[in-house]
């Protein structure tokens, strides 16, 4: 009989009832889902999903009953709009309990779909094919104490498992009171809490205890996110905190010792970091057992969310703010400060420095290095690669300038010509600008790990060693380079140099990175180093990092409208707008391209402060993650990318970049589109090694057009005593102030 049954249950299965394939696309987005981990809780390729989703192919059992479950369970937490609403053609209605309200899974649940619904906590939204508004938290009133206590999901008592695990209300909460100071957090997901907590040393206390806060590992052998909690100034003001620091505050970062909210942490055994009690602060207590006790603020009246990289999030409300940093936190990780500061703790979340020895005779672990990590002490650059001030030049007199024959200086092009008689003949001026560039170029980048960089004098280049190398690149000639295989003749003087960052040709010898005398070969030049500091103990450090952050971007991108599959015009039309689709969403966008740049930036971070001194030591070299040699490498790959892509345009088109900053080029066409620069045939395919449009990192989206006319005036106004100006700087908007002027 038992047979039967099973039978039964495997024929209502197979007919397990679906919504339409626009609907699907619809529910997994409104969750933050990715068609990767939808895959996965199913067991199932990710082109499968996708299919699913186009109508290209219908779920068959045993999957079409898991995929069912996880569309019911989101139409019960995202219903459609009249604006969303799709056609339910077989979708069934959700079932409901004796109350009436939708009924959810059972939090013991073990489906994959389940485990899918149960485990993701961001909210996003807005489909892919269209510039639909987003399902997201309502710009409405905040709700009043009595209402809010009547629908609010109260945190459960520490001893209370809570469903979805110890971290079942997601990384972070944002904590806003009312008149009758009440305090509401705001979380992810939609989620809305009652907060308890009287007082600051309470509100921490409780966040550990009972709100079932914080954020899985990335690495098995690294260690959970702390929660997370943001304070609006309603809420600075219940927890005695100000609503923003005075001037003298804000300069030093951080309140005063004396400060009441301080010695109130003290009294209850709460300590604070070396940065205190500023914008960004961890408020902790030493590790009981493996289990840390941790919680950090973010204060954004403080400035704690620059507007550089979190553009307007300060300013928006509760709710609000809670879902764009939960689909960062979701996508990235839980921010940690700054964006600077993220990216570089990303690096070590994804590739810890440490793990779990083996068990020795007594059947007891000890700590022990990773293979593959940066390791857990600081390590000395190479003179050549030290900054100014940087103990290890200690010994220089004082003001000595050291010429490119002493300091390795790998930067981002900043470079510009005066245009040609024929391109002044042409209309418009167009900008493209290579997406997530120093991301791609951290991708299979080979980088020293743990061990010191060897001196080495008179060595054999080697393409695979990293490592800096002082060698004289003056005599390769741009007019005749290597493109693939064959020998092209090129107008060299139209083209930067890509051995300096002002594109102009070296003059002898200087210290560079191996990405850079790597490329001179691949242009068929020999090279002949004087000397170099190499590490042998290498691997590709960045990848997992890269890979993290290009899933963050190319998700986000996705839920604004902008898919990965599109042909070039798709793409430009995409492109148009898509910021305003979902302004939520896009300040995520900027966040995730502000924690690429940042993080590469902060592994040379300088000297702050007015106590510091050249030949001392500044807190930053303390770090593993002090590493001046990656960054190098890193824009290194960067900047001879993006002239690798000059010249196959060049040798296929005799089109010229007239200026390049950093990721942008700007050239002369007829037309105002990339079109009119980039070469694509009726096929969609363009010049092989060259600039592609897309929205992948390492490809090209529209920057900006100005016309030629405007070009003209803007090198006449900033042109002096030979200097041309880089017309990339102002491409995107056309907008040069009187601080460009010197007015």
């Amino acid at each position: 009989m038992s047979e039967l049954f099973d039978a039964v249950d495997a024929l209502v299965a197979s007919r397990s009832p679906l919504p339409p394939p626009a609907e699907r696309k619809r529910l997994r987005q409104a969750h933050a889902l990715t068609l990767d981990e939808v895959a996965a809780a199913l067991d199932v390729r990710r082109a499968t999903v996708s299919g699913w989703e186009s109508g290209k192919a219908e779920p068959r059992p045993p999957e079409r009953e898991a995929y069912a479950r996880l569309l019911t369970q989101l139409a019960t937490l995202y219903p459609a709009t009249e604006s969303t609403a799709a056609p339910q053609q077989d979708a069934p209605a959700p079932a409901t309990t004796s109350t009436g309200t939708p009924s959810t899974a059972p939090a013991g649940a073990t489906s994959g779909a389940a485990a899918v619904t149960a485990s993701h906590t961001a909210l996003s939204a807005a489909p892919a094919a269209a510039p639909v508004a987003a399902s997201r938290p309502a710009r409405a009133a905040r709700p009043s104490p009595a209402s809010r206590r009547r629908g609010t999901q109260k945190a459960a008592p520490a001893n209370t498992p809570a469903p979805g695990g110890v971290y079942a209300h997601g990384p972070l909460l944002v904590l806003d009171a009312d008149a009758e100071r009440n305090v509401t957090g705001y979380g992810t997901g939609g989620l809305i809490l009652d907060v308890p907590a009287k007082s600051l040393p309470a509100l921490v206390e409780w966040t550990l205890t009972e709100a079932h806060l914080g954020a899985e590992k990335l690495h098995g052998s690294g260690k959970d996110g702390d929660p997370l909690l943001v304070l609006t100034e309603a809420a600075c003001e219940r927890y005695g905190l100000p609503a923003a620091l005075s001037e003298a505050e804000r300069l030093a970062g951080r309140l005063p010792e004396g400060h009441k909210a301080i010695k109130q942490l003290q009294r209850a055994d709460w300590q604070l970091t070396k940065r205190g009690l500023g914008p960004w602060a961890r408020i902790y207590r030493s590790a009981q057992g493996s289990r840390r006790q941790c919680v950090q603020l973010c204060i954004p009246s403080w400035r704690a969310l620059d507007d550089r990289a979190w553009g307007h999030a300060a300013r928006l409300e509760p709710a609000e703010l809670a879902r764009v940093l939960g689909v960062y936190a979701a996508r990235v990780m839980t921010p940690v400060g700054s964006t600077a500061v993220t990216g570089l703790e990303l690096m070590t979340a994804l590739n810890p420095p440490t793990r779990a020895s083996e068990p020795d005779a007594t059947g007891k672990r000890h700590t022990e290095h990773r293979p593959g990590s940066l390791g857990t002490q600081p390590m000395d650059p190479a003179p050549c690669e030290a900054t100014d001030g940087h103990p290890v030049l200690a010994h220089l007199p004082r003001f000595h300038v050291r010429g490119p024959d002493k300091r390795l200086f790998e930067e981002a092009y900043d470079w510009a010509r005066d245009l040609t008689d024929a391109e002044c003949m042409q209309r418009h001026l167009v900008g493209i600008d290579v997406n997530l560039a120093f991301g791609a170029a951290a991708n299979g980048a080979v980088v020293g790990l743990a061990s010191p960089p060897v001196h080495v004098t008179n060595p054999v280049f080697d393409a695979a060693l990293p490592g800096s190398w002082l060698v004289d690149l003056s005599h390769v000639d741009l007019s005749r380079v290597k493109v693939g295989k064959q020998w092209r003749e090129l107008q060299g003087k139209l083209l930067p140099s890509p051995f300096t960052p002002t594109g102009e040709r070296p003059e002898g010898p200087a210290w560079y990175a191996t990405p850079t005398v790597a490329y001179a070969v691949e242009l068929g030049y020999d090279v002949a180093p004087i000397e170099a500091w190499v590490r042998r103990d290498s691997a590709r450090f960045l990848d997992g990092w890269y890979k993290r952050l290009r899933n963050a971007y190319i998700d986000t991108m996705a839920d604004l409208g902008v898919g990965e599959k599109l042909s070039p015009q798709e793409f430009l039309t995409a492109m148009d707008g898509y910021k305003q689709r979902d302004a939520e969403l896009a300040i995520v966008v900027d966040a995730v391209k502000m924690t690429v740049k940042g993080g590469i930036g902060k592994l040379q971070e300088k000297a702050r402060g007015g106590g510091w001194k050249p030949g001392q030591a500044w807190p930053a070299l303390a770090r593993p993650t002090w590493r001046p040699d990656i960054r190098a490498t890193v824009i290194s790959r960067a900047r001879t990318n993006m002239h690798r892509k000059m010249v196959a345009l060049a040798a296929a088109t005799g089109r010229y970049p007239v200026a390049v900053l950093s990721d942008c080029a700007v050239y002369t066409a007829d037309g105002p589109s990339p079109l009119d620069v980039l070469p694509y045939d009726a096929n969609g395919k363009t010049v092989p090694g060259s600039f592609r449009l897309g929205v992948s990192p390492g490809m090209v989206k529209h920057e900006g057009t100005q016309s030629l006319l405007w070009g003209a005036d803007v090198l006449e106004q900033l042109g002096a005593d030979g200097h041309v100006a880089n017309l990339a700087r102002y491409i995107k908007t056309g907008e040069v102030t009187a601080k460009d002027t010197g007015e």
